[in-house]
């Protein structure tokens, strides 16, 4: 098979599932925090939730269409550049796959109109239950597809034929593979940031632009506390995550560490270059001893180098090394962040910290950069193989040429930029919209009037209370 042939068709799947990704990574959270704006609406009467909940759900629309449309367009690529993956793992993925169709994007498909149309034909009570499912929904299309790309990574409970293809011999070790709790986890827990991040900021434009914005002010607060929660267990679980990935696929951690030998102790390399050709990091810059910590919560633990593997094994550790940091160090961001709200609120600043929210605002896309890079650490550590060492991907493709690959992904980028393009226009333009138009402020919350604090203004309200959103 022509090499630049294979190159090409993992671009072109690279190029798709990188814009796929960001939709579902969006919509999953998107989901929940629907379903919580209602729940809050239905137990507290405030119109302001039902606001909101009006506010995202047309975004959550437009988000959930590209998010199919663009997954549709991963299938048929197994099939006219992947076919030899496709026939060799089909008897393992596809049952997989078609079971994520069957439960989760029936439920999503199903409940979606109703959530979308129905809040005033159904009554209060059911339509809350379709938010509920919509959202149990994505949760559940997540859990399929991080089981079937888990088995990639860690594949268990098959045999062989002999014809070479994967025959289930347990389904229970095939869909909870050893990889698999631990991505699925990770992946939630991403999606959860991902979209807190965005309605922090658009909370933040918002307030930046009107202090008394009080739609402005719950999306802000809500998404800062899911931020606090969620960042220390997210790193929490991605520790844990490396320690499965040492046990399971060690060339990924060598090349995400950055090392080619094996080191006991072993330090950790915060910048470098690994270079492929040399076998070694350049330019480095090393904190003794922390990466035996971190890997094997011991001072002297050894950590595997590249060269412990055959040559014709190696991921690019250039790629991987340089994507991890990028997703560790958003993560540090991420944490900064919450702290820093845990300071504003304290002062009892949170909605005039504009420091804050001008930081919450370039921070907005945060979150799709650290699933990108997380992705890239994940796809590229598993390579040279599709099947972590048993398929490798020179060997996965279609008998197809390279001007043939060539020519699709041109017109892949073409109709991608335009067509997305499009719809991220109108998420942007729809974000730009005020939760609170043509509505006046809610009783009880405190307008702002100029030279006087937050303190003062809420001192100033006869019989207010806010409502500890």
């Amino acid at each position: 098979m022509d090499s630049l042939a294979v190159d090409l068709a993992r671009f072109q799947f690279a190029f798709t599932v990188s814009f796929h990704i960001i939709f579902p990574a969006f919509s999953i959270g998107l989901a929940s925090y629907l379903a919580v704006l209602e729940g809050m609406w239905l137990w507290t009467g405030k119109d302001v939730y039902i606001r909101l909940f009006k506010f995202w759900l047309k975004i959550f629309a437009v988000a959930f269409g590209m998010g199919v449309v663009s997954g549709i367009v991963l299938t048929y690529q197994f099939g006219t550049n992947w076919s030899v993956f496709s026939d060799k793992t089909g008897p393992v993925l596809g049952p997989v796959i078609g079971y994520e169709v069957l439960t989760a994007f029936f439920l999503e498909a199903g409940f979606l109109g109703i959530m979308l149309f129905g809040l005033n034909r159904v009554g209060k009570h059911l339509h809350f239950m379709a938010t509920l499912i919509v959202a149990f929904g994505t949760a559940l299309s997540a859990f399929w597809i991080l089981s079937v790309n888990s088995w990639m990574q860690t594949p268990v409970g098959f045999s062989m034929n002999e014809a070479g293809q994967f025959i289930p011999e347990d389904w229970w070790e095939i869909i909870f593979n050893p990889s698999f709790p631990y991505r699925l986890v990770h992946m939630l827990l991403a999606a959860y940031l991902t979209t807190a991040f965005v309605i922090g900021a658009v909370g933040a434009y918002h307030l930046l632009k009107d202090y008394a914005n009080r739609g402005a002010q719950i999306m802000f607060s809500m998404a800062l506390w899911l931020i606090l929660f969620v960042t220390p267990i997210q790193m929490f679980a991605g520790d844990l995550h490396g320690l499965n990935t040492l046990e399971h696929q060690p060339a990924k951690i060598a090349a995400m560490e950055g090392h080619f030998e094996n080191q006991a102790p072993a330090p950790l390399i915060l910048f470098g270059w690994p270079d492929m050709e040399k076998g070694e990091t350049l330019y480095k810059i090393e904190v003794p001893y922390l990466s035996s910590i971190i890997l094997t919560h011991t001072l002297d633990g050894e950590v595997p180098g590249l060269k412990s593997f055959p040559r014709e094994d190696w991921p690019n550790a250039t790629i991987v090394f340089i994507s991890f940091r990028v997703m560790v160090g958003i993560g540090f961001l991420m944490l900064l962040v919450a702290l820093w709200s845990v300071y504003e609120r304290y002062r009892d600043n949170l909605y005039d910290a504009k420091g804050l929210q001008r930081a919450v605002l370039i921070m907005g896309p945060s979150g799709f950069v650290a699933v990108l890079a997380g992705w890239i650490t994940t796809e590229v550590g598993r390579q040279p193989f599709t099947v972590y060492g048993l398929l490798r991907t020179a060997d996965s493709v279609s008998p197809v040429d390279a001007p043939a690959v060539a020519t699709s992904l041109a017109v892949f980028i073409i109709v991608y930029f335009a067509v997305f393009g499009v719809g991220v226009f109108y998420i942007l333009r729809a974000m730009g919209q005020s939760p609170d138009v043509g509505e006046g402020p809610e009783e009880g919350i405190p307008t702002r009037t100029a030279g006087i604090t937050p303190v003062q203004a809420l001192q100033n309200q006869s019989g207010g209370e806010n409502d500890g959103s």
